[in-house]
């Protein structure tokens, strides 16, 4: 995994040749990540949880707009059909947009995942996903190595480029690799100032697993925190940008929601700034392992 500027690339430990590539990173203006499989995937994304079905088609349109290239959904959110649309109709060739959705728990399994794959796809009106993702793995009911089975399927035949996880736990990872054979090119996982997951984040680096962040400002619970209210203040920019800049110096992919239009735009405004080494300490010091979503251990909602 490495990152990428502008045009230059670096290949990093566990990427492949980038012929492989289909996204088109050179065309953006945000950072990449080679992901372990050669792919490359814009290390600034745009999150779409909680946004309504009604409000998803604007919402994505002026996220494009301000400049994002990379847009993620799951099936559980209802908004697959209006983020597809939103991305058909932006002018904006295919492959310079990478899409990613997420399988959800109910439809765990071999075949389940295939019939799944497939209904998401007629929704998002898409010919190929950049990315599918396991959205939990609901340990209890024991399917997601069947699952990741299935990913490989669909990754083997084309319709996919990268196949990963959301929300695994070591455990949940070292199962996967070790009856798969296949390492997940991403875990997008719970990751904030206040939850920075030390352990799991080395787990990826040791196994060129690309680090994705979700709820990446805590939903909004770390924005008047003193300690990143004063950073901001010291770097003249909003909280939130200072953490989402605080995510991309960690080499996180960082997926920031918002269905304001202002904030969109300044959500995307954050790589004309550094923070420095103390700074970076500072809001990492905020960790305390608190969550604002569910455990991952436990987390069983849409299983029978």
């Amino acid at each position: 995994m490495s990152t990428r500027t502008g045009c230059s690339l670096t290949m990093g430990p566990g990427a492949s040749n980038v012929e492989s590539v289909t996204f088109r990173s050179e065309t953006c203006a945000i950072p990449s990540i080679v992901l372990n499989d050669g792919n490359v995937i814009p290390q600034l994304g745009f999150g779409v949880f909680q946004v309504p079905a009604d409000d998803v088609f604007p919402v994505v349109t002026a996220a494009l707009e301000a400049g994002y290239r990379s847009i993620d959904t799951a099936a559980i959110y209802g908004n697959e059909e209006g983020t597809g649309r939103a991305i058909r109709q932006s002018g904006i060739p295919r492959d310079e947009i990478y899409v990613t959705t997420k399988l959800w728990n109910s439809e765990q399994g071999y075949d389940s995942t295939l019939r799944a794959f497939d209904a998401s796809m007629q929704r998002l009106g898409l010919d190929y996903l950049d990315l599918y993702l396991i959205h939990w793995p609901a340990p209890s009911a024991d399917r997601f190595v069947d699952t990741f089975k299935a990913f490989k399927a669909l990754k083997a035949d084309g319709r996919v480029r990268s196949i990963g996880v959301s929300n695994f736990r070591i455990p949940d990872l070292e199962r996967v690799i070790g009856e798969t054979g296949e390492i997940p090119a991403v875990n997008q996982i719970e990751l904030h100032p206040r939850l920075t997951q030390r352990e799991l984040r080395e787990y990826h680096a040791e196994h060129a697993i690309a680090t994705e962040a979700w709820s990446p400002l805590g939903q909004g619970t770390l924005l008047d925190n003193e300690v990143i209210t004063e950073i901001a203040a010291a770097v003249e920019r909003t909280p939130a940008q200072v953490i989402i800049r605080w995510h991309l110096q960690l080499g996180n992919i960082v997926i920031p929601k918002s269905v304001t239009p202002s904030r969109i735009v300044s959500n995307f405004d954050v790589f004309g700034f550094e923070l420095t080494g103390e700074q970076m300490a500072a809001i990492t010091a905020l960790d305390n392992g608190g969550r604002v979503g569910p455990d991952p251990s436990t987390f069983a909602a849409g299983l029978d």
